[in-house]
């Protein structure tokens, strides 16, 4: 077995505390053996199954089946998250459930290695403002350019811009307004916009706080406007942001 550093095991515990917390406060936690199953009490993003923070052993697959069909019953998508270090055994369970695994490395921040965001970009960055007068419209335009920029994979330039975003803008109702007031407004929750002159917003992203460990996550440009650097810019503004609370 390979040594592991004390600090490497220490961000893991974060890190594994963090994924538990994050959806407890707006969802509803059941426990299914080993797995905990965190199912979201009205509109909202629908979040995933884990494992408990306390099983004694990773799930089998009649553990991932039974959490599968409990998330069939109740509407919500079949996915499951966790951290590959600390659940080694759950990739080859998982695949023999029949479930398809997206790999995904874990990237933590070089607090060293931040940029500034002026330097990928001259379009401004800015943080929302949960007491701002026109919260509403700017969520409303970050969750459509997230719409429009996730509909088309991939990091390459594309046709979609300001008009498809535009048409694509929804508006919120007001739990879900009060929702993003209230997680902005006490540091649980940090989003940013990009915007240019004439365009509008073109890039977004957003951030999740529990205590002293954060995620930044839902980066997203419109493939009209990539590779200008924005998505590094808001990545960088989140992220020094976090670090000055």
């Amino acid at each position: 077995m390979d040594h592991v550093p004390v600090e490497t095991t220490a961000t893991f515990d974060r890190l594994e505390r963090f994924y538990d917390a994050v959806p407890r406060d707006v969802a509803r936690a059941e426990e299914h053996g080993p797995l905990v199953l965190f199912a979201r009490e009205g509109a909202g993003w629908p979040f995933y199954a884990r494992p408990r923070l306390d099983a004694a052993g990773p799930p089998s697959v009649a553990d991932i089946n039974a959490v599968r069909q409990r998330q069939r019953d109740l509407g919500l998508p079949e996915a499951f998250e966790w951290v590959h270090e600390r659940n080694p055994d759950l990739l080859a369970v998982a695949r023999a459930a029949g479930l398809t695994v997206l790999e995904a490395p874990l990237m933590v921040l070089d607090p060293a290695a931040l940029a500034d965001p002026g330097s990928f970009t001259d379009v401004p960055v800015r943080l929302l403002d949960a007491a701002g007068p026109e919260l509403a419209a700017e969520v409303a335009d970050l969750r459509a350019v997230a719409a429009v920029g996730f509909a088309a994979a991939g990091t390459a330039r594309g046709d979609a811009g300001p008009a498809q975003r535009d048409a694509a803008i929804t508006e919120l109702d007001v739990a879900a307004l009060e929702e993003e007031r209230a997680r902005t407004a006490d540091g649980r929750r940090l989003s940013a916009l990009a915007e240019a002159p004439g365009e509008g917003a073109l890039a977004s992203g957003m951030a999740m706080r529990v205590d002293d460990t954060a995620e930044i996550a839902g980066v997203a440009t419109l493939p009209a406007a990539r590779r200008r650097g924005l998505a590094a810019a808001v990545t960088a503004t989140l992220a020094a942001a976090l670090r000055a609370a």
